[in-house]
């Protein structure tokens, strides 16, 4: 016979770092929470994400509200690292403030890194002009055909696996619960139902689903929301850390260490549905466009070569608020950004939840401006 679990005060409907944030910024106000996670934690985008923290880097013209909460954002995470590493029992996470070098090597390229200093500059973001030499000085391991270089110390980078088992242990201790291999098929009035028929009794809910949200039942009206794939790769340099100290850009393509001699390599965005098929080609051009600029990468040991899926919405921008049906909040939609935004998603919703007033942050991502899209 089918049981319902009693005594939840929110039910986070998503395992991954944006869903995991919330339901341990919840714990943190004292609320009991509950993760329903259809796979293992971690197991969509937060399991393939490279991790960068990097609002100044992917600011681009007219998204001045994404860049708010990015810095937002950013600006939480050493509060947010500290506190969670004291939660989870001090669990290492693969947090560094390590900055990001974006680069060009051609003239070209050259012009379009100085249009990305300008804009930031207008923006009153810290970035430096480095030269070639500098660049180099600082980042030896960068080739001599470098032509021109920006250095946004700001940025940093956290490991996302690591990130999201330190949340999960962090939940269960402040006295949650994280549920893997429990899919959750309805929301209805008071409770959530799952896949075997039994259910959960609850206070809130809270869809924080990525791209898999399609299949859920009695959320109102949903988010649209697309997926894109992004191919990526890990590998470890045997001599351990010290090739690279920063991440370096040179888009599309990146190159984030891991401060251990671990480095991951990603850059492709392609618009293929659930496509998670990793090819020659994307393997191809990341690795040649990596190499040129950081020869020492050749030498790496391949570890994994995998391909994850973001959603995204029709403006690119995340969906975070109430949903159309009470007690129901949406936390989706987060595109390249999940773990970025992570931390400035759980506060903000978690107090919009607990009657906090109202940010004016949070107003561009309401869901409401998604739905009449739907019609």
């Amino acid at each position: 016979m089918a049981t319902t679990e009693q005594g939840a005060d929110l039910v986070v409907i998503g395992g991954g770092v944006v869903g995991l944030s919330v339901a341990w910024r919840a714990c943190v106000r004292g609320m009991r929470a509950v993760v329903l996670e259809a796979g293992e934690v971690a197991h969509g985008a937060s399991h393939h994400a490279a991790g960068m923290i990097a609002p100044v880097a992917e600011v681009a013209p007219g998204e001045e509200p994404l860049l708010e909460l990015g810095l937002r954002s950013a600006g939480l995470y050493p509060g947010f690292i500290a506190a969670l590493r004291e939660d989870a029992g001090g669990a290492e996470v693969g947090y560094t403030r390590c900055g990001t070098l974006m680069v060009a090597r051609g003239a070209d390229e050259a012009e379009a890194l100085e249009r990305e200093r300008m804009l930031r500059e207008q923006r009153g973001l810290t970035v430096e002009r480095l030269a070639p030499s500098e660049a180099r000085r600082r980042e030896p391991a960068l080739a001599p055909a470098l032509r021109a270089a920006l250095d946004l110390p700001d940025d940093h980078a956290v490991d996302p696996r690591l990130l999201c088992a330190a949340l999960a242990t962090a939940i269960e201790r402040r006295g949650g619960t994280v549920r893997e291999h429990t899919p959750a098929v309805a929301v209805h009035a008071g409770g959530v139902r799952l896949g075997d028929g039994s259910g959960v009794l609850t206070g809130a809910v809270v869809v924080a689903t990525g791209a898999a949200a399609g299949s859920l039942k009695g959320v109102g009206e949903f988010v649209p929301s697309r997926p894109v794939k992004g191919q990526i790769m890990r590998l470890h340099d045997p001599e351990g850390p010290g090739l690279l100290t920063r991440v370096v850009r040179f888009p599309p393509t990146y190159v984030v260490p891991r401060g251990d001699g671990r480095y991951v390599i990603g850059g492709t965005s392609e618009e293929r549905g659930l496509d998670t098929t990793v090819t020659a080609g994307a393997a191809l051009e990341m690795l040649r466009e990596a190499a040129e600029l950081v020869p020492g990468i050749s030498e790496l040991v391949l570890d994994e070569f995998t391909a994850g899926i973001r959603p995204g919405t029709p403006d690119n921008l995340p969906a975070i608020g109430p949903a159309s049906v009470p007690g129901v909040w949406w936390a989706t939609g987060h595109y390249r950004g999940g773990v970025l935004l992570a931390p400035a998603t759980a506060e903000l919703l978690v107090g919009a939840m607990c009657g906090d007033p109202p940010d004016v942050l949070l107003a561009p991502f309401d869901p409401a401006r998604l739905w009449s899209l739907l019609r």
